[in-house]
């Protein structure tokens, strides 16, 4: 067999070097504090056998879409899941991609043209950062949640008669940090200055809002938002995407984002999940409620064990403590693994060095005294 390429190779090595080399662990039976799974509806029989049911009651026995939505593989669910979708998000229409990744990508190449700017926030997801790189826009970074930064850069640009639209782009719930911009600022920034805002909200859907809509609706800003982006792989435990916006915006995508357009659909049962999914959403508050009071209980135990300053302020489902040095972060994931615990490292690369950290995601699922007890070992592990 062909070997690697020395340059790849050697790029393999350094990584090895700096102690930041990934690979994909196998699945475990430790308690979850890792996942994205934020109210276990991956997991769920209810959900499961639902969507079967659902399947087998409209008569829908395909495996496949049989190819992309424009040829052969719009099925008649995806109109039921987006019109579902829409009414939920108090939106106008919604657009479901194949997953999050590609609603970002299909969505920030298409939409921003030329003499067009992009302004995101620094710390957004690869996704979102990826799609603006294959854009025709112009694009610069501002620093993270800081509001001011944005609005220098506004003015810089409106005086630059060659700019035509303006694009602010940020996250409802930061992946990594767990923390949120605020909002109304951000939509009073875009009007004073006739910017187009745009919001993902993969980790706010299903935790924020009365039926876990997320925080822009949670808010009632969902009709000064140009676009929302709901990723459905955290809190609904399935796979997809939806673009939220106006039917203009729907038809724009339908016609110009590539990975939208040259890829084979979703199978009716992934969408069928999907709809099955935001069916629970709209009649189930239990997993919330309890999903937020865990949140609440995480809070105050790292507060009552003096471990509050090691963490990013966050109250969200995501709740991360610096751990500066892959190596140490390591060990210390490695300790909890040892005890039972699915508590993962997050490491340089994917954030800054010097801001690594261990990454607690929250679930409904979570009992008050593992939550206890997580914390518990980590003042115990930070201190032996």
């Amino acid at each position: 067999m062909k070997q690697l390429p020395t340059s790849l190779s050697n790029k393999l090595d350094q990584r090895i070097q700096a102690n930041a080399l990934r690979i994909l662990t196998e699945p475990n039976s430790r308690v979850d504090f890792s996942s994205n799974d934020y109210l276990g509806i991956s997991k769920s029989e209810e959900i499961f056998h639902k969507t079967h049911q659902f399947l087998i009651d409209n008569y829908i026995i395909q495996n496949g879409a049989t190819g992309s939505r424009l040829l052969s593989g719009n099925h008649i669910l995806y109109q039921e899941a987006e019109s579902f979708i829409a009414h939920f998000h108090k939106a106008e229409a919604a657009l479901i991609f194949n997953s999050g990744y590609d609603a970002n990508v299909g969505f920030f190449s298409a939409v921003p043209q030329r003499n067009d700017l992009i302004l995101y926030d620094e710390l957004s997801h690869a996704s979102i950062r990826d799609g603006i790189l294959m854009s025709n826009a112009k694009s610069y970074r501002f620093n993270h949640n800081d509001y001011e930064d944005l609005e220098k850069r506004i003015v810089a640009a409106k005086s630059n008669s060659s700019i035509n639209e303006i694009y602010i782009v940020t996250e409802s719930v930061f992946s990594m940090d767990g923390d949120s911009p605020i909002l109304e600022l951000l939509v009073s920034i875009s009007e004073k200055y006739g910017a187009h805002l745009i919001i993902d909200e993969a980790h706010a859907l299903g935790v924020f809002g009365e039926k876990g809509e997320g925080l822009v609706q949670m808010l009632h800003l969902q009709d000064k938002v140009f676009a929302r982006i709901m990723t459905f792989g955290k809190g609904l435990g399935c796979h997809g995407a939806a673009v939220l916006g106006s039917e203009g915006l729907k038809s724009y995508l339908v016609n110009f984002a590539r990975s939208f357009i040259y890829t084979t659909g979703l199978s009716p049962h992934s969408v069928a999940t999907i709809l099955i999914a935001y069916q629970f959403l709209e009649k189930e508050d239990k997993a919330i409620d309890t999903l937020r009071q865990n949140i609440v209980h995480f809070n105050q135990e790292k507060n009552l064990l003096g471990l509050k300053p090691l963490f990013v302020r966050s109250k969200s489902a995501i709740q991360s403590a610096i751990i500066p040095g892959n190596e140490k972060v390591k060990s210390i994931s490695r300790l909890f693994q040892d005890k039972g615990f699915d508590v993962k490292a997050i490491l340089s690369p994917t954030v800054p060095e010097g801001q690594e950290r261990l990454r607690f995601c929250l679930h409904s699922f979570n009992s008050k005294e593992e939550i206890t007890e997580v914390l518990a070992l980590l003042s115990k592990f930070l201190f032996q």
